[in-house]
């Protein structure tokens, strides 16, 4: 009879979203496995408040949960994001997006943006928005869901959400606990190891000990487990993401509530304004070789024009991740693993990406090394197509007012960015691997929104007649225009929201 080596507990050592999302999945993932989750929360450690947006993964993340998405938007003060614009990043004044959805159809079975660079090219002189519903709706403070059985825009409607991030780990809580995840309050005081380095034992500050045979760390920036524990090592990125602050403030509402995030340049890095039932979400994420933290502050509290609901934050960071995502029986997930700016809303995705990752490579007790090597690689491999996508919105900037873009635009770049901006540069193509995150879709609207204008169009476009192309664009044109009368404003989407919870930052990415 073949010995049980199955993992029998896992203890998540955080809470916070990353905590409690490795919590929920884990819990839908492995029923009648015979796995005692465990997640021990510290009453003495706060949450991290820069806010909090998504991208569309988010709604599937929900649908895995059979969790109902309108109970989740009332609890979680949630609105709806369509995309991110961009204003002042190629230069002041300008502004792009980087919408969520179809762009068009495909033209001669080619992605349709080569279709938009031909037009261009013949002086068709396309308007993006005629051919982005979600850019097009996000104009106008308008929302709709998509509708697949329409067909066209409707069909390739896509959308995530905003939302307090302290209020969703509750929410998330509640969630995993019904599904007999067992929450204890405690603070790690430290660790013991096997003779082999494995984790062993967690000791509490009150004197308890807690042993689990998987350990998932989702300690934030501390890295209690993964760093402080296992020495797992971290890899500095700050060379080519030179931003390593952020100070963060809520505000009270005085403006209709954006379907978007809205991503501003600034002297020494962006600003973000995220949009909720109750409050606004702010931020200035800035380098402080080139900006004082009061100054950054002073900034931020000029820009967002409403009044502050708490005083203002300063977050410090280092870009980067750490050596091994899984080291030994410990894996980090959230900001233990690694910090990413939140200027494309990928850190819970990330969390998530980590988490489904774990079901993939599921192990048992002897942790065959393999297996955790081909989770490590799967991980540094999206975590580096991810910072090389953000690096992208820095290095291609036209900006040279300031000496931090003036930086920007000098730095050295990964080889991987290079070989794709010499590819767009010259031929318009985006070469993009199976199972991105970032599609060529997303690429194309940062390429054009910076503009990076390609030497020749795709040659089977050339098949394309200028009459037929310009018969296309306008159909194209009309389907958007068509898909966007008749639409709600965002705000009708809510409520007054009712005293669910109190108006504090509160918002996490642990």
């Amino acid at each position: 009879m073949t010995h049980d080596r199955r993992i029998r507990s896992i203890a998540i050592v955080g809470g916070g979203t990353a905590g409690w999302v490795a919590a929920s999945i884990l819990a839908r993932a492995l029923p009648g496995y015979g796995c005692e989750i465990t997640v021990i929360e510290s009453p003495d450690i706060g949450t991290i408040g820069v806010g909090e947006a998504t991208i569309p993964p988010f709604i599937d993340f929900l649908r895995f949960l059979d969790i109902n998405e309108a109970d989740f938007i009332r609890h979680t003060r949630s609105t709806y994001k369509l995309g991110i614009k961009f204003t002042d990043w190629r230069a002041i004044g300008h502004s792009y997006w980087h919408p969520f959805g179809s762009f068009g159809a495909p033209v001669n079975r080619r992605p349709f943006f080569h279709a938009w660079l031909k037009g261009r090219s013949e002086g068709l002189a396309p308007r993006f928005n005629d051919f982005s519903l979600c850019a097009t709706l996000g104009d106008a403070g308008r929302f709709r869901r998509p509708d697949p059985a329409a067909g066209g825009p409707l069909a390739g409607l896509r959308y995530a959400l905003h939302f307090d991030a302290g209020l969703v780990a509750q929410y998330l809580r509640a969630y995993a606990e019904k599904l007999g995840v067992v929450r204890m309050e405690r603070t790690v005081a430290h660790a013991t190891q096997r003779p082999d380095g494995f984790l062993e034992d967690l000791c509490f500050t009150d004197g308890s000990v807690l042993r689990a045979d998987l350990y998932i760390d989702c300690s934030g920036f501390r890295g209690v487990l993964i760093e402080q524990i296992l020495k797992t090592g971290y890899i500095d990125w700050t060379n080519f993401l030179p931003c390593d602050r952020a100070v963060a403030v809520p505000t009270r509402m005085n403006r209709p509530r954006s379907p978007y995030t809205e991503s501003s340049a600034r002297a020494a890095g962006w600003r973000w304004r995220i949009p909720l039932q109750h409050r606004a979400g702010n931020g200035y994420v800035y380098s402080s070789a080139h900006i004082s933290d009061a100054a950054a502050a002073d900034d931020l509290l000029a820009q967002v024009g409403e009044k502050p609901l708490a005083d203002p934050r300063v977050l410090r960071f280092v870009t980067g991740r750490r050596r091994q995502f899984w080291n030994k029986n410990c894996i980090a997930i959230g900001l233990s693993s690694g910090f990413l700016e939140p200027l494309e809303s990928t850190s819970i995705h990330l969390a998530m990406s980590g988490v489904y990752n774990l079901l993939e490579h599921f192990p048992d007790r002897d942790f065959e090394p393999s297996n955790i090597a081909s989770y490590n690689n799967d991980l540094i491999a999206e975590i580096e197509r991810v910072r090389d996508f953000i690096v992208l919105h820095y290095c291609a900037v036209s900006r040279d007012d300031t000496p931090f873009w003036r930086d920007c635009r000098a730095m050295a770049l990964p080889d991987s960015l290079i070989e794709r901006i010499e590819q767009y540069r010259e031929s318009g193509r985006i070469r993009v691997r199976p199972g991105e995150l970032f599609t060529d879709l997303s690429w194309f609207y940062i390429f054009e929104g910076l503009g990076l204008e390609p030497a020749r169009t795709d040659p089977l476009m050339d098949i394309v007649e200028p009459a037929r192309l310009r018969e296309i664009l306008a159909t194209f044109a009309r389907s958007t225009l068509d898909a966007a009368q008749n639409v709600p404003t965002h705000d009708s989407w809510f409520q007054p929201p009712s005293p669910l919870a109190g108006e504090g930052v509160g918002e996490a990415d642990g």
